[in-house]
């Protein structure tokens, strides 16, 4: 991809201008439009068909999560979205992973982090922030941090999981933890190329769009080895 072109939907308008002036200092990518509330996001987002809208969560009128979901659910618009967010609703965080954001971020990411983001959701690769996915998930899905039990263990589990290999829950373990395929590759001492393969493997079995909805999958049902 020559140029990543991003929609920026926010409604503080400070914060529009920072994050766009941050995005358009970056090689390769370039900002097309902006939005202050999550209707307009959805109708920017169809008219100017960017590669990565820029979503925050609380909005008035629209919030993020209805505008990712319209616009993850609109065929015409080919856009992943990121969440930027500073995590003060984690609930609303999870459901806008649930209709389809590719990945979400910290508004106070430094620059190369939200630049690198952009460039990942772009190229099809959801995106979580290791830092936080660990946080974030254990308090929306679970509610508390119970101990985790072994996958193996694990009650209830639906059928598919069943048809994952150990390597797979084990690279899906991984992700859950918010690894990235390279980290994966170190830890287990293989090739990015067979990681890869590994992830896909994984979301086929489960029926699953991308790495975030593992990610959510794994937690939902108990997958996580800690």
């Amino acid at each position: 991809m020559s140029e990543v072109r991003v929609l920026i939907v926010d409604d503080q308008a400070l914060v529009r201008e920072g994050i766009a002036t941050i995005l358009d200092a970056q090689p390769g990518v370039t900002v097309v439009g902006q939005a202050a509330d999550g209707a307009a996001g959805v109708a920017e987002a169809r008219r100017l068909d960017p590669d990565v809208v820029c979503m925050d969560v609380q909005m008035p009128d629209m919030d993020g999560l209805e505008a990712t979901r319209l616009i993850v659910a609109d065929p015409t618009v080919r856009a992943g979205v990121l969440i930027l967010t500073t995590f003060q609703r984690e609930d609303y965080l999870l459901a806008a992973l649930r209709a389809g954001a590719a990945g979400f971020l910290l508004k106070n990411a430094r620059p190369a982090q939200l630049a690198e983001a952009v460039r990942s959701v772009a190229a099809g690769d959801a995106l979580l922030a290791p830092e936080m996915t660990r946080a974030v998930l254990e308090r929306a899905v679970l509610g508390t941090a119970p101990p985790a039990q072994p996958a193996a263990a694990a009650p209830g589990r639906p059928r598919e999981v069943a048809s994952l290999t150990e390597r797979e829950l084990e690279v899906l373990d991984l992700m859950a933890q918010g690894l990235s395929n390279d980290e994966i590759a170190a830890q287990l001492f293989l090739g990015r190329a067979t990681i890869k393969t590994h992830v896909s493997n994984v979301l086929a079995k489960l029926g699953l769009r991308d790495r975030v909805q593992a990610v959510v999958f794994a937690h939902e049902h108990g997958l996580v080895r800690r």
